[in-house]
């Protein structure tokens, strides 16, 4: 198998255990073949660590390293403590075996904990791949770094943190009803824990990062100007830095849908740059705009698959709920239609035209309010 067959047969299986959870998938995979960082946002449960887990077992003689942060972390648990022989003779280096310095992914949950002395080093790592601890200085292996967290930061020192991870995911509770599919992937896994998963090498990933840096963006570089010049009059900061990144990640969509020249599909890793919550939508629908206007060959999955929720199938799905109420339902089928009536809730907020969001809010509101009537 290829570089490239081997990745995607990675990314397959993950998402055969992972229902629900394709976006977070491909999302990683583009990470790693770009080179960048990812960060995961949303509420603990929503398989984050898992997925980040599972993946590092499928890169084979790579090591791992995965931390819970706080408020109290210290250097010695995150880089490694001073090697004591070495320190007898004073010298001060550090004993990095099986620490972060030399895994080649890392997982760093609560990432926004990161106090000040921990923050320059890992900002250093994040954006350098470096490691420096007073004259010591080295390289780190590190393919990519995958941080979490239950929410952004609100403290502005954190800001220069969540700038080093150039993909932004929100993680949420699957569809109720993919539940059960949910439940049955979740059984198949530990089942399988013993079962040697799909295996890349580091040495081939690299060699997928360099080919990355060899993709045509001749194709696209004048449609990306424009969607940078278009998102950052919406508000969302673009830096020339962070431009130059982006172009990484297009990289990586392009070969990993099996080409070496970039196509308009391969835009679609920009609905995932944002530095707010409230910026999703708005680049959502900017982005989805450019994507519907020319169908392409080997596009991305991504790419087709659109996030904004059409409308009139929302206000069916409504219906059908509203239809299946009945005073002879039982307790648990009465629970499932509430969870099903709040997920289509939360899907309003996708919706873009403001008379057709309206309409859809009052329908769901009728449905609520028969509901109350008939419990």
């Amino acid at each position: 198998m290829t570089e490239i067959e081997k990745i995607n047969a990675i990314l397959s299986y993950l998402k055969e255990t992972f229902v629900g959870k394709d976006d977070i998938i491909d999302l990683l995979g583009l990470t790693l073949v770009a080179k960048e960082n990812a960060f995961l946002l949303g509420p603990p449960g929503t398989a984050k660590s898992a997925i980040v887990k599972q993946l590092s077992r499928c890169i084979s003689d790579g090591n791992n390293f995965e931390y819970l942060l706080t408020r109290f972390t210290e250097p010695n648990e995150i880089f490694g403590p001073f090697d004591i022989r070495k320190l007898k003779n004073g010298e001060l280096v550090t004993n990095t075996e099986g620490m972060l310095p030399e895994a080649s992914m890392v997982f760093l949950d609560e990432i926004f904990n990161a106090n000040s002395a921990i923050l320059n080093s890992l900002l250093m790592a994040l954006n350098e791949r470096m490691f420096r601890r007073g004259k010591e200085s080295r390289k780190i292996p590190a393919l990519m770094f995958v941080g979490a967290s239950n929410q952004l930061p609100d403290d502005e020192s954190l800001n220069a943190l969540l700038d080093r991870f150039l993909i932004r995911v929100k993680c949420d509770y699957v569809d109720p009803d993919d539940l059960e599919s949910v439940l049955v992937a979740g059984r198949k896994l530990a089942v399988n824990q013993t079962i040697d998963p799909p295996q890349i090498s580091p040495v081939e990933i690299l060699t997928l990062q360099e080919s990355a840096k060899n993709v045509d963006l001749s194709a696209v570089r004048k449609e990306f100007i424009n969607l940078v010049h278009s998102l950052r009059n919406t508000g969302v900061n673009i830096s020339d830095r962070r431009a130059v990144k982006i172009e990484n990640l297009i990289s990586a969509s392009t070969i990993l849908s099996g080409r070496n020249k970039a196509n308009i599909s391969d835009l679609w890793v920009l609905k995932y740059i944002w530095d707010t919550e409230e910026q999703i939508e708005i680049l959502a629908g900017i982005v989805d705009k450019i994507l519907d206007k020319e169908e392409t060959e080997q596009a991305h999955p991504q790419a087709k698959f659109n996030k904004i929720p059409d409308a009139e199938e929302l206000l069916k799905d409504i219906e059908t709920i509203s239809a299946k109420w009945d005073s002879n339902l039982t307790f648990e089928e009465r629970n499932l239609l509430k969870d099903k009536l709040r997920f289509l809730q939360t899907r309003v907020g996708w919706i873009t035209k403001a008379e057709h969001k309206k309409h859809i809010e009052e329908a769901i509101e009728l449905v609520w309010q028969k509901m109350l009537q008939e419990a």
